[in-house]
């Protein structure tokens, strides 16, 4: 599949600013892979406050980052707007080095099984090709026809 820009992302998850996390992505195959970025920015509103002399991107949102862009590959083809995966466990998370403003965080995620409502998979984030982080993610797919019906009544107002 040819990249998908951030409209089409915001088709797919429920995420919206500050919280959406991936600017792109450039490789898609639902329920096998899914490749894509975040341009870390000086002015993201995380770095107020971590670290003021230091910036440095906090590893929850390294780990948000990657569970987003797990949530588009783990969906099946279709079934948003009305499913939303939610993130269920992280296990095996290593951290490697920091990513500060300037960097982009090039995201991969490789799903290593997916059954009914639920699935995991293989997430890495790098920087300039080097490894910054890696786990397994779990996931929950949820059916929440709250989100259609809201999208819904904004469309109807």
């Amino acid at each position: 599949m040819a990249y998908v820009d951030i409209r089409s992302i915001m088709a797919i998850l429920p995420h919206r600013y500050p919280m959406l996390l991936i600017d792109r992505i450039t490789e898609l195959e639902p329920l096998k892979f899914a490749a894509g970025y975040k341009n870390i920015t000086f002015d993201e509103l995380f770095f107020a406050g971590h670290f003021p002399n230091n910036p440095v991107m906090p590893g929850v949102l390294i780990i948000e980052a990657m569970a987003q862009l797990g949530g588009t590959a783990i969906l099946e083809p279709g079934s948003q707007p009305t499913t939303v995966p939610y993130l269920a466990g992280v296990d095996k998370v290593k951290f490697r080095r920091p990513v500060t403003p300037g960097d982009r965080l090039d995201l991969r995620a490789n799903v290593l099984w997916a059954r009914m409502n639920i699935g995991r998979l293989q997430a890495e984030a790098r920087v300039d090709d080097q490894l910054v982080c890696a786990g397994e993610l779990s996931f929950s797919i949820v059916s929440d026809t709250r989100l259609f019906r809201l999208d819904a009544s904004i469309l109807h107002s």
